[in-house]
């Protein structure tokens, strides 16, 4: 039986319309001093990791209070802009009803994320998404560099076994993640992986998105 859910959040919850990665990009040259040229790959890595690989691309030496720095930053931009979150980004269809209806089942809810945890509770916030999730039992960019490293701290705080859990991601890192920890993963095809490799990736169930709430219900309680 299902007794909690985790849920990654860009591009599986919600989505930021271009804004996440303007305020990388500011966070960035603020504690740097260098402006961003390029970044590093972004789809199914944490912070932690695209900092450490975009400070490379510029020659920037990287360190753990860099991070440390760079998470606050950004963390900071986004409380200051969320107004204009709320305004270009948009919680997925369907994303409410599936967070709500779980709720009322009694399960409960999480999330693994490779945001930092302050960026991640202005994201969930504005949209309105955090009634349902109970962030303490998530796991954020602090808190590692993988995937299968969040999702076991997630357990870990929860007090949560694998076989317990499901986890909902959108790439084939999350996938990957979910497999390696031994939790049961269900593909959400809203990002920019096709719901046929998020199958080939090793996903149990693939949805086409979160707007049939019963048929998402399905899948995740299974």
């Amino acid at each position: 039986m299902v007794k909690l859910v985790l849920w990654d959040i860009d591009h599986t919850l919600m989505a930021t319309r271009g804004l996440g990665g303007e305020l990388w990009g500011e966070a960035f040259e603020q504690v740097t001093g260098v402006a961003m040229r390029q970044q590093a790959p972004v789809t199914g890595s944490t912070e932690r990791v695209i900092l450490r690989e975009t400070a490379r691309l510029h020659d920037v030496p990287y360190s753990d209070g860099l991070f440390t720095r760079f998470a606050d930053a950004l963390g900071a931009l986004h409380v200051r802009r969320a107004a204009e979150l709320r305004e270009r980004g948009h919680a997925l269809p369907g994303a409410a009803a599936v967070l709500a209806a779980l709720d009322e089942r009694g399960i409960r809810q999480s999330v693994v994320t490779g945001n930092v945890r302050q960026a991640a509770e202005v994201k969930l916030s504005v949209f309105g998404l955090d009634t349902y999730l109970r962030m303490d039992e998530g796991a954020y960019a602090q808190d590692g560099e993988t995937r299968p490293e969040l999702l076991r701290e997630a357990l870990a705080r929860s007090g949560t076994t694998a076989t317990e859990a499901v986890f909902l991601g959108d790439t084939p890192a999350d996938v990957a993640g979910g497999r390696e920890a031994g939790i049961r993963v269900v593909g959400v095809a809203t990002g920019r992986t096709t719901a046929a490799d998020l199958g080939v990736a090793g996903a149990e169930v693939v949805l086409s998105g979160l707007s049939d709430v019963g048929h998402a219900l399905g899948a995740i309680c299974e």
